[in-house]
């Protein structure tokens, strides 16, 4: 009777052990889910994203700039205009020289939008008083030139000066030395555009 107790006993433990082991078995979490894995980082798609294009660099400076620019010219346009002005007679050139340099300054004048007054108008704004001379150089002849403009009372605002080559003249051209002989009616014109554009830049200038 005692064996069959103990026997029975024994049967009981090792059944028992038994369960124990297969419990472990199944709640092993690594014998029935398989170890985890992080999900893979979607990349950003720029398409979702909507993209801000900035405007060209200067744009809007560009586009005062350019009003700027066009209300100085009209307020130069406006000043030019208004302006009346009176050459004086030429000093220092001949009376060949000196024709083609006055039609070509009054021709340019008018061009400019520049009113000219004659020598007896009192409503002349500006003065022009010319003083030329000539410097040669064996066929090469270079003439200087200043100008001084003056309003009515006469006070001199303003100067132009600078100098023309000639182009040479064959010896003996000359006229017996004398330089403006070999001066050309186009170098005289060049002398008067020169100086206009000059007093019209300067005149221009005041709008600024």
């Amino acid at each position: 009777m005692r064996r069959s107790h103990v026997t029975t006993v024994s049967l009981l433990v090792a059944l028992a052990l038994a369960a124990c082991t297969n419990a472990k078995d199944v709640l092993e979490p690594s014998a029935i889910t398989p170890p985890a894995t992080s999900a893979p980082t979607q990349p950003a798609t720029s398409g979702n994203t909507a993209a801000t294009v900035p405007a060209p660099a200067g744009t809007t400076a560009g586009a005062l700039a350019t009003a700027a620019t066009s209300l100085t010219s009209a307020q130069s346009a406006a000043i030019l205009s208004k302006t009346r002005l009176q050459i004086a007679p030429i000093v220092g050139a001949s009376v060949e020289a000196a024709t083609p340099l006055t039609a070509e300054l009054q021709t340019r004048a008018r061009q400019r939008g520049i009113t000219l007054a004659g020598s007896a108008d009192q409503t002349a704004t500006h003065v022009l008083k010319g003083y030329f001379s000539t410097m040669s150089e064996g066929t090469d002849t270079t003439v200087i030139y200043v100008w001084d403009v003056y309003d009515p009372a006469g006070n001199r605002l303003h100067r132009i000066n600078g100098q023309q080559k000639a182009p040479s003249v064959k010896s003996g051209d000359s006229g017996g030395g004398d330089s403006w002989k070999g001066v050309s009616p186009a170098t005289m014109q060049a002398i008067a555009d020169q100086t206009i554009d000059q007093f019209a830049a300067w005149l221009g200038g005041k709008a600024g």
